[in-house]
Formats: C-alpha cells, sequence, structure tokens
C-alpha cells in the first residue's frame, strides 16, 4: 500500500470507556521505530459533558481533569484539539464551558478547543466567549454528508445563513462525523444487500436511497474511483473536513482518493448528488448542529 498522508485521528473519552484512547495511545508507543509517523500524527479527542461523577459539574476543574485522563490514556503530553462532545448545558452555561476549555489551553494541555454537534447560535456564542478569554474556537463536528445536508442549508430563523457558511465566516473548520452515513454511501449496500441493524446515524430505508445510489455509482465510474471517494469529495468540495472511518488497508487507499487534486466533481455532478440527497434533522438532546 502507499504511504498516505492521512494523518489525523479523532476520538473521545466516551469511545469504548476510554478504550479508544487507550488503543491509539499503545499504537503510538508501537510507532516509535516509525517516530516521523508518531510525531507527525495530529490527536483530537472530546469531553462528554454529563454530570457524573458530580466534579464534571466544576467546568474549570472537571474539564481539565477530565482532559489530563485522556492525555494519560494517549500517552501524551497534549493533544491538537480537545473538543465538547455535544450541546448539554443544564448545569453549566456555554460561556463556564468556555472558561474549562480555556484553562485546557493555558495548562498546555491542548493547543486548540473546539466542539461538536453545536448549532450554528451556539457556536457563535461559543466562539465569542472564547474571544473573550483571548482564544477562538477552531472546529465544530458535526454530521455532514449526503444523507445529512442541514448544516449547508440556510434557515430562515438564521436570515438564511447556515452553519456551514458561518464556520467560513468565523474560520472555524467543520468537520463531517459520518461522511459516508455509516458506510450507506460506500457502494457496498443497497436495498438488496443493506447494512447489519444499529447504524443510527442517516437510518434511511435503503430502497429510500435507491435515487441517490445510482447517480453516486455513475459519478464513480465516470471518474474512475470507488462510491466513497464520490460521497467524501462531496463534503469537501462543500468546505468541509469528511472524517471517515476505516476497517482496512483497502478502505485507507479508497477514501485517499477522495483527497487527491487529480480529479474534481463537476457542477453539474454536484448539483445532480444534491438533487437526491436528504436534509436530515436534528433532536432536542444532542444533535444541533
Amino acid at each position: 500500500m502507499r504511504k498516505q498522508n492521512l494523518n489525523f485521528l479523532d476520538t473521545a473519552e466516551v469511545y469504548g470507556r476510554g478504550e479508544s484512547e487507550r488503543i491509539i495511545g499503545q499504537l503510538r508507543q508501537k510507532s516509535k521505530e516509525e517516530q516521523d509517523f508518531a510525531d507527525r500524527l495530529v490527536i483530537a479527542t472530546k469531553f462528554l459533558p454529563i454530570p457524573w461523577p458530580p466534579t464534571r459539574l466544576l467546568v474549570g476543574k472537571g474539564i481539565p481533569d477530565a482532559c489530563r485522563d485522556s492525555l494519560k490514556r494517549l500517552g501524551v503530553e497534549q493533544v491538537d484539539l480537545y473538543q465538547i462532545h455535544g450541546p448539554v448545558h443544564v448545569f453549566n452555561s456555554i460561556d463556564a464551558v468556555a472558561g474549562g476549555l480555556a484553562r485546557c489551553v493555558e495548562l498546555g494541555l491542548t493547543k486548540a478547543v473546539g466542539v461538536s454537534n453545536y448549532s450554528r447560535d451556539e457556536m457563535i456564542q461559543m466562539d465569542e466567549a472564547l474571544k473573550k478569554r483571548g482564544l477562538r474556537l477552531a472546529s465544530n463536528q458535526v454530521e455532514f454528508s449526503l444523507l445529512r445536508t442541514l448544516p449547508s442549508v440556510g434557515a430562515a430563523a438564521t436570515g438564511g445563513v447556515s452553519l456551514l457558511e458561518e464556520c467560513k465566516k468565523r474560520g472555524v473548520v467543520m468537520m463531517a462525523y459520518s461522511p459516508l452515513g455509516m458506510g450507506r454511501l460506500s457502494g457496498k449496500y443497497s436495498a438488496e444487500n443493506p447494512p447489519p441493524s444499529g447504524r443510527r446515524f442517516s437510518n434511511y430505508p435503503m430502497t429510500q436511497l435507491s435515487p441517490l445510489l445510482e447517480v453516486l455509482h455513475r459519478v464513480a465510474a465516470a471518474h474512475g474511483v470507488k462510491c466513497s471517494a464520490v460521497a467524501l469529495k462531496w463534503v469537501i468540495q462543500k468546505g468541509a473536513i469528511p472524517l471517515g472511518g476505516v476497517k482496512s488497508a483497502a478502505q485507507v487507499e479508497e477514501n485517499a482518493r477522495a483527497a487527491g487534486e487529480e480529479w474534481m466533481l463537476t457542477e453539474a455532478e454536484m448539483a445532480e448528488l444534491e438533487e437526491h440527497a436528504i436534509l436530515g434533522k436534528t433532536n432536542m438532546m444532542w444533535q444541533h448542529g
């Protein structure tokens, strides 16, 4: 397999109750023989804003303590990006959480801070709260794909300004999780061969996705790439960074084709894909953005 310049790792303390972070830490140790690769890794993790144990409510202390725990599992002294996993502000305001994030930067625990699943207005509040502390919000990670185009669509309530447009305006990087709709846009599945149950994001009947998948296959064939590369390229050309999961070297190769500059989707192809795309939705508890 060709070496790919794919060195961004996104994890969270809640993934496997810290096991994901521990695995990354172990892999970093094993790669010490390839120290250059280990040094080039860009690691991001997330704080889960839940009120248990109660010390997590003390954001000035709780967030830095949680960050230290993540660093210990990862085997590093500092992460590149520390994020709030979701917009849960029942017990703490956005301003208070911003204070906890700022403290992590002051202590040298992280280089930058971000959020996940925040709406446009919540993201603005967080950026403004960080600005008062001499910082800026680096990123907002939301579900964004051809099966959830909502972040790129402006609502009347926001004057037609979408979350994606606001990110670009403020210099906030929008990162797209589940950019392949949990495998539904990979080309592997169809109405006759649906994915296994339990994949909750973009959980639509495959029969509903057939028109989009037909276009995806046709566009992929025209460019000599896999469907997954087309779906990821769409996200990239919209102005977001797709966080595509991989389980094999072959999938790394496929996903890397999306980042290549030797091919691009035409305006007509982008428009046709979007014609059959799905807007998606939010939920009150977690997924606001």
